[in-house]
């Protein structure tokens, strides 16, 4: 359907791969040159290897087949292949058309799945004109600008409520302007916080409240092992959730289970999940599950809060803590894995305010994590109709104008 126009060619002649180059981490240095592994941004370091726009494909293991984007310049990871010539192909629809390709089949691996360039640059394509690679590019990018917006946003709204948490049960500045000057709070709210302090295991904290175990702020159900699951490829059953997807939202990789585990290992929407183990930078740590039922792999823990009403403030703890997961897990690093156990959460200690101020906490806190989650649906959203979108515009059986239409029905 209107794509007689299109070019037959080889994917070499399209686009031609090499495989990323090393990295260690003893060798990254601080600067702002996104690092593209396997899943996508993985650290950061001060030099490019590669100029951007530019696109990788991940070749091994987990990773297989994913393709991800970088608008910069920056250093593609020997994990991944990388685009050292676009051949005059807008770059961003070289992007979209790889990801739209099934790997699978060209898979030179034996242990675990791998993809060598030499396997596929063969394979024959179809592509359109560069006009209309741009066109397509434009329609698909529009969509995942909106998501990327979003995920700015949500940036912004959790360092707000990463610095009230801060504010209220780290620094205690409420309770400190109280002992001082008024507080710069509405008196109601101003009411609830003690004017003094009291001694403690964590030292000072405001009279009157407790500090406990992280581990007993809440209870901790650690996901089954992969293996139990009996996982397959058809889709049959609920996905299997791993960290990769969490921290990535890649879901090209998922696998399925119908086997019947203890309701325990069930996920529902808006449950909070803390995964333990990985990368320190980058694997450990707090989400809020928003895609449905699903199970709960192992290496994650879903944190249940003992009542509802601590939810948010459970949520923003873990998130806070974040920097000290890091410092744990890289204590214990090995082979670029680390971890943190429940042995290490009973022995970190946090604080419990009193109810009042819970409550309080909530008021505000609520308001911004329910944005963040409208947000992440919304994203999703726009994810499904994008996805939905890709095929049918690369095989030519959507006209970009068509495409056009649904787009901004739904951005």
């Amino acid at each position: 359907m209107g794509d007689e126009h299109w070019n037959e060619m080889t994917l070499g002649d399209f686009v031609t791969l090499q495989r990323g180059h090393d990295l260690p981490d003893q060798n990254r240095r601080p600067g702002s040159t996104p690092i593209l592994g396997s899943f996508g941004i993985t650290g950061w370091h001060d030099e490019a290897k590669a100029p951007g726009p530019g696109v990788t494909v991940g070749r091994s293991g987990a990773s297989f087949g994913v393709v991800s984007f970088s608008p910069v310049d920056y250093w593609p990871l020997n994990t991944a292949l990388y685009v050292i010539d676009f051949h005059g192909n807008d770059e961003r629809f070289a992007y979209y058309f790889l990801t739209s390709l099934d790997f699978k089949p060209h898979n030179s691996g034996s242990a675990q799945p791998s993809l060598n360039r030499n396997f596929i640059h063969p394979l024959p394509v179809r592509v359109p004109p560069v006009p209309e690679q741009r066109a397509i590019a434009h329609i698909l990018g529009t969509l995942d600008d909106k998501i990327e917006l979003n995920r700015r946003m949500n940036e912004t709204l959790e360092a707000m409520a990463r610095a009230l948490f801060k504010s209220w049960f780290v620094d205690f500045d409420p309770v400190r302007a109280k002992a001082q000057t008024p507080p710069g709070m509405d008196p109601a709210t101003a009411a609830l916080f003690p004017s003094e302090f009291q001694d403690s295991e964590l030292g000072e904290i405001p009279k009157g409240w407790t500090c406990l175990p992280l581990y007993d702020a809440a209870t901790y159900v650690n996901g089954a092992a992969y293996r139990a699951f009996q996982p397959n490829d058809e889709g049959r059953g609920l996905p299997i959730i791993k960290i990769a997807e969490l921290k990535t939202g890649v879901t090209a990789q998922t696998k399925y289970s119908d086997v019947e585990m203890p309701e325990k290992y069930r996920l529902r929407t808006r449950d909070i999940l803390f995964s333990w183990s990985g990368n320190p930078d980058t694997s450990i740590d707090s989400f809020v599950w928003s895609r449905g039922p699903a199970w709960l792999n192992q290496h994650i823990f879903r944190v249940d809060p003992h009542v509802p009403e601590e939810r948010s403030f459970v949520l923003a703890t873990l998130k806070y803590l974040r920097p000290v997961f890091a410092e744990i897990a890289r204590n214990k690093q090995t082979t670029g894995l680390g971890h943190v156990t429940a042995g290490d959460m009973k022995r970190l200690l946090v604080i419990k305010p009193d109810a009042r101020v819970l409550q309080a906490w909530n008021t505000y806190a609520n308001r911004l994590f329910d944005a963040i989650f409208r947000n992440t649906l919304e994203a999703q959203t726009i994810a499904k109709t994008r996805d939905a979108l890709l095929p049918r515009l690369l095989s030519g059986e959507l006209s970009v104008a068509q495409a056009e239409h649904a787009a901004e029905a739904t951005a």
